[in-house]
């Protein structure tokens, strides 16, 4: 027997708004003038990592000026659940690496298991150089040793995050803000 889902608002009666949509903007703006001075005109790939990254790379990309090509791919340890387990590949990369600068395109940097992997996999596939940009890191201890963002929009508190492309049980990606479950009071 599955377990029901909970219910999208009960989670955000139970959060805190961390960040709205319009403090995000400035800063994803900011992100590509960051890009755009890393990249000086070489044409990169921008690789979004679906499903979470849709929103923020959508919005990153307007924000760039350099010319990309865009490709994407599908890669999670969470399959639904709030903790992750061992990376599944649900699409690779369809454009060559080979010689390319890679923009690698998250929606949270938290432990990095996952990013880790997707950037080592693309240096197995002979990209020069890889950037990693997310929209947030979390801050804790738990970083994934030898991976971090380049380019990082916003710092989070170490709790759990849904909305602008964070889910909370596949519910709340469309959400225009970040939020965080509020802390259990210890009794």
């Amino acid at each position: 027997m599955n377990t029901p889902t909970p219910a999208l608002a009960d989670a955000l009666a139970n959060a805190d708004l961390l960040f709205a949509g319009e403090a995000l903007a400035p800063v994803i703006t900011d992100m590509g003038r960051r890009i755009d001075a890393a990249l000086d005109g070489e044409r990169a790939v921008f690789l979004t990592v679906m499903n979470g990254a849709l929103i923020f790379a959508g919005q990153l990309a307007l924000a760039i000026r350099t010319d990309v090509e865009f490709d994407y791919v599908h890669a999670t340890r969470y399959r639904g659940a709030t903790s992750g387990k061992e990376l599944h590949w649900l699409r690779e990369p369809m454009v060559s690496l080979q010689g390319r600068v890679v923009l690698l395109v998250d929606d949270i940097l938290d432990e990095g298991h996952t990013l880790k992997e997707v950037r080592d996999d693309c240096y197995r596939r002979g990209a020069k150089k890889v950037y990693i940009a997310s929209l947030c890191t979390k801050r804790h201890d738990r970083l994934v040793e030898g991976i971090s963002s380049d380019f990082n929009g916003v710092e989070l508190p170490d709790r759990y995050v849904f909305g602008y492309g964070m889910d909370y049980y596949e519910q709340g990606r469309n959400l225009p803000g970040i939020y965080a479950l509020k802390e259990e009071s210890a009794e």
